[in-house]
């Protein structure tokens, strides 16, 4: 990269900031430019709202690295290499919004000989797009395959990259490639032709997204036949042909990459005429599944109207602050909808979710939001719920009553502490009811 050695990044949030950060804990300069200001400011003030586990620290450890910046000229002067991490919300027909991505394409100069990484998820065929509009463009794919959570250890430990180019741009693929290659064998470096790239992200999180859906539906009829969805996942994933990664029953999947990869690859298919019906169902039986949560109640407290109900949890996942498609945000809305009081605590996320729920009270701890509820929902699974003292949660109760939206709870404590206590697809309740 001579005269231009820092490694560029387009983007700073949550994925390109991991980004920025693991390619200066290699050991890189980096140059990541934003558009706002006041992220790039406090950014620079070392102040990071992202919560992400380890990334903090290693932003700090790594600072004098790393340089944020809104000026493009900045990030072109200084670095050949530009990762690029932008946005790609679904638009309201379910396909990708690409404005981000033309935007950064457009502040590119004609004659650039800058190279364009693509690690933001597009549709299989933005690239070639993109080479048409400007054919003296470099352009790599190398999709990001982080989970929130997890990201950090994620890209410090891959189980694949994969670097995607065409014939002509074998150089820039290399130098993409160079760049991951301290990970050593942790982490194959897949190489292949820049359509294909783009199609391993969207079919990578759409086959997750059928894994989810599918045990979901599992979990569904385990509940008519007698059986318990977990010892059928746990006899599945036995089997190394399927594996016991995402083979847990719950109230479905949200956050930023599943709804809209599933969606923007039905929409891809779709684009080209062919209807891709297994997405279709993927999708409603998301939707389906948080709905089953509100009939478990109704089932046990009858009609909704003045009972109250706490959430415990209400980002998308542990170890995040994302509210992105949450699952909390359509139980809240169904249970306020059947005349519910909704009481929610969350560790990490209660500030960013407040600002979605105005109508939902927020409670600063467990117990708090549990005093008087006539039943409550676990939705996330943070460490401390496991943890918490369900003998005295019982006790401030008005009703020990639980849906274990995440199977993530020991039903055997809850059921020797006087809870009324359901999962996903078990058989728990059957088997201890109390009412």
């Amino acid at each position: 990269m001579s005269e231009r050695e820092a490694v560029g990044v387009i983007g700073v949030g949550w994925g390109g900031l991991v980004t920025a950060a693991c390619f200066a804990e290699l050991g890189h300069k980096v140059i990541a430019r934003d558009i706002l200001p006041e992220k790039v400011e406090a950014l620079s003030r070392g102040e990071v709202s992202i919560h992400e586990p380890g990334l903090t620290e290693m932003l700090q450890r790594n600072a004098e690295r790393i340089t944020f910046t809104t000026d493009m000229k900045v990030l072109l002067d200084g670095a050949r290499l530009l990762f690029t991490c932008v946005d790609t919300p679904p638009t309201y027909s379910g396909d990708a919004d690409l404005s981000r991505v033309r935007a950064v394409v457009a502040e590119l100069p004609e004659d650039s000989d800058h190279v364009l990484v693509m690690k933001s998820t597009v549709p299989a065929g933005t690239g070639e797009s993109i080479r048409r509009d400007m054919p003296g463009l470099a352009y790599v794919s190398c999709p990001e395959f982080l989970k929130e959570g997890t990201a950090v250890t994620d890209f410090m430990h891959p189980d694949r990259v994969v670097v995607g180019a065409d014939p002509g741009d074998e150089e820039p693929a290399d130098a993409v490639a160079e760049l991951y290659a301290p990970l050593g064998a942790e982490g194959e470096i897949l190489r292949t032709d820049v359509a294909s790239a783009e199609m391993i992200k969207l079919a990578s999180n759409a086959f997750l997204a059928t894994k989810i859906s599918f045990i979901n539906e599992i979990a569904n009829v385990c509940e008519e036949v007698g059986a318990d969805v977990v010892e059928v996942a746990r006899g599945m994933g036995s089997d190394s042909r399927i594996g016991s990664a995402f083979l847990r029953a719950g109230i479905g999947y949200g956050g930023s990459c599943f709804p809209k990869d599933v969606s923007a690859l039905k929409m891809l298919a779709g684009n080209t005429g062919y209807h891709f019906q297994l997405l279709t169902s993927v999708i409603e039986v998301n939707e389906l599944q948080k709905r089953r949560v509100v009939g478990k109640l109704e089932k046990h407290l009858g009609s909704l109207i003045g009972k109250r109900v706490a959430l415990l949890g209400l980002a998308f996942k542990a170890d995040t602050d994302d509210m992105r498609e949450a699952s909390s945000l359509v139980l809240a809305a169904r249970l306020q909808g059947g005349g519910a009081e909704v009481v929610a605590y969350d560790p990490v996320a209660a500030e960013r979710a407040a600002e979605m729920l105005t109508a939902v009270e927020m409670a600063d701890s467990a117990m708090a939001a549990l005093e008087g509820a006539d039943a409550a929902v676990l939705v996330t699974e943070w460490g401390e719920f496991r943890d918490l003292d369900w003998n005295a949660a019982a006790a401030t109760m008005s009703r020990p009553l639980i849906v274990d939206g995440r199977n993530y709870l020991d039903p055997a404590t809850l059921v020797a502490a006087g809870f009324e206590y359901e999962g996903i697809g078990t058989q728990v309740r059957a088997a201890t009811q109390v009412s």
